[in-house]
């Protein structure tokens, strides 16, 4: 079983509208509640790919029950942890420009945060947990590297979907896959790179650190995957890129589906860069016949 976590998942209230003119009464064309969330959007595609997955997290109140709702129509099985506090709502105002209003997230307790890590008592080898997404403000900022030896003791595999030192402090519980982009990869060094071959220097850095495999994502540019054994490049699909939010998380659903299915890491890397393409040249995340038709594009190579 795949398990994706998102500890702090919110309702989306989407408002369309012309203009907003400040000061003033507006009225909208159009709205509407979306469940959103990193590691909802890595079991969205997971669902697409035919790859079995449960949600993990925190829900409360109203928009919790909204939010779950909307997950059991779109198939996506759930095993949230029930707190008292709301779920948060963000507010993404669609007008001349975007303006999105997040919410920091709720209060979450002592015990809540017990019956969440007694969700890994249920873990075994081979499973893989994803772990993406903002903390809430009354998590540790540690609160993720905290679920990391127990998950490794049970014989799983894990992944989180975080950047600098947050990132290097998940290296030596050797994660599945690490997912930074070419700058976020220059950051984590404090480098700048002139070449590609530089680059993947630093890249195998992180494999060095204990990383399995590291995807280093290059928008349109295309991708490069570093193995303990290989090197592989993939050129980016060609299209229309209207969305940005989603495509990191449907790459990474890509590459530990195929995995988990293959134990593959190349077709792990094809199918994942497929994934992010699809969902980045659509307003949502995508469905299986986008990435379909994207998947064609994706050509793996060995350079080393």
């Amino acid at each position: 079983m795949i398990y994706t976590v998102t500890v702090n998942p919110a309702l989306d209230y989407v408002l369309q509208l012309e203009k907003v003119n400040r000061g003033e009464v507006n009225r909208t064309n159009n709205d509407s509640f979306l469940a959103g969330g990193k590691g909802i959007n890595v079991s969205q595609i997971l669902n697409q790919l035919d790859v079995d997955n449960t949600a993990w997290g925190f829900v409360g109140g109203f928009t919790g029950k909204e939010l779950v709702r909307q997950l059991n129509q779109k198939r996506i099985v759930s095993d949230f942890v029930t707190i008292s506090d709301n779920t948060r709502v963000n507010v993404k105002i669609h007008a001349e420009k975007e303006t999105e209003i997040n919410a920091a997230g709720p209060a979450i307790t002592d015990q809540e945060i017990t019956a969440f890590k007694d969700r890994l008592n249920d873990l075994k080898k081979g499973d893989i947990v994803v772990m993406s997404g903002s903390l809430t403000p009354s998590l540790p900022t540690d609160f993720y590297q905290s679920l990391l030896p127990t998950i490794k003791e049970a014989g799983a595999e894990f992944v989180v979907d975080t950047t600098g030192q947050a990132l290097l402090d998940t290296l030596e519980y050797k994660p599945l896959v690490i997912k930074p982009n070419h700058h976020e990869l220059a950051d984590l060094f404090g480098v700048t790179f002139d070449s590609s071959d530089v680059m993947l220097e630093y890249a195998q850095k992180l494999l060095d650190k204990g990383a399995q495999n590291v995807m280093v994502s290059m928008a349109g540019e295309g991708g490069f995957l570093l193995t303990q054994d290989h090197v592989y490049h993939a050129k980016g699909a060609v299209g229309t890129a209207v969305n940005s939010v989603g495509a990191g998380d449907s790459m990474i659903a890509g590459f530990v589906g195929t995995y988990y299915k293959t134990q593959d890491p190349k077709e792990g890397f094809r199918i994942g860069m497929a994934c992010g393409a699809a969902t980045a040249f659509t307003k949502d995340i995508a469905v299986k016949s986008q990435i379909d038709a994207v998947l064609p594009q994706i050509k793996v190579e060995q350079i080393s």
